[in-house]
């Protein structure tokens, strides 16, 4: 019944969330080009504001705790399992003080009208997943910009996104050149909840009615760790957070 229901209700839902992307892609280019980096941050900030508040017609909620234990003044490597595109454009919103910059794959750096834009001119960095090589120069050059900056890095281990809201196992490699070249950062852990859900039939329709949850663990001071012992405490934060891991 919710799949029927949801389908009158997702192409109102799309041309909104499309209409979004469209509107704001201008207003990216002249707030960067006119007025500098942040203006153009905030015209970012208030698209994803406008992005979710498009999925509160679908009867989206979102509860975010723990950002006022995140520390001020350092740069942070957020560490998140990853279950649709809706934990980007949440992240983005709810962690905006912080200037999240994203590891994304290069695909997503055209064509896509807003979201292409800010990803190429706003910090962020695109890999090839099919050239491991390409990645380790191009993840240290945003580990030396967090740093240097006292921005925010954003890395999702699990490569891709957990289709059931599993957890996957983390690879190591990101966060290891992350935490290599911005010294002085902290690793924060985030779990996320129910995401998948908002994609469970695919793209469209979209499930109605879901809480989406974003808990932000014990910030953890790079120098104080061993990377292995660091990596550990991370993955095991962030997977006991995740409703689908402890129902296993």
């Amino acid at each position: 019944m919710e799949k029927i229901i949801s389908y009158p209700i997702s192409v109102i839902y799309y041309l909104l969330f499309g209409l979004c992307l469209v509107v704001f892609h201008p207003i990216q280019w002249i707030c960067l080009n006119l007025f500098g980096y942040q203006a153009h941050k905030k015209s970012v900030d208030y698209l994803n504001f406008c992005l979710l508040k498009c999925t509160n017609l679908v009867g989206t909620r979102y509860t975010v705790k723990g950002v006022d234990t995140i520390p001020k003044g350092a740069p942070i490597i957020f560490v998140a399992n990853h279950q649709s595109m809706y934990d980007i454009v949440a992240m983005i919103w709810y962690f905006r003080r912080f200037h999240c910059k994203f590891v994304s794959k290069k695909e997503l750096g055209s064509g896509i009208p807003s979201v292409s834009y800010n990803l190429k001119h706003g910090g962020s960095v695109l890999i090839d997943r099919k050239d491991p090589k390409q990645a380790i120069p191009v993840i240290k050059g945003l580990s030396e910009y967090i740093e240097k900056h006292t921005r925010s890095a954003v890395i999702f281990p699990e490569g891709t996104r957990s289709k059931t809201g599993k957890p996957k196992e983390f690879a190591q490699s990101g966060l290891k050149i992350l935490c290599k070249y911005a010294p002085s950062a902290y690793v924060v852990p985030v779990s996320i909840n129910n995401s998948w859900k908002i994609v469970k039939y695919g793209m469209f329709p979209v499930g109605l009615g879901n809480h989406l949850t974003f808990t932000a663990h014990q910030a953890l001071a790079v120098k104080d760790y061993k990377f292995e012992e660091l990596m550990e405490i991370t993955e095991k934060a962030v997977k006991e957070g995740i409703n689908e891991y402890k129902q296993v």
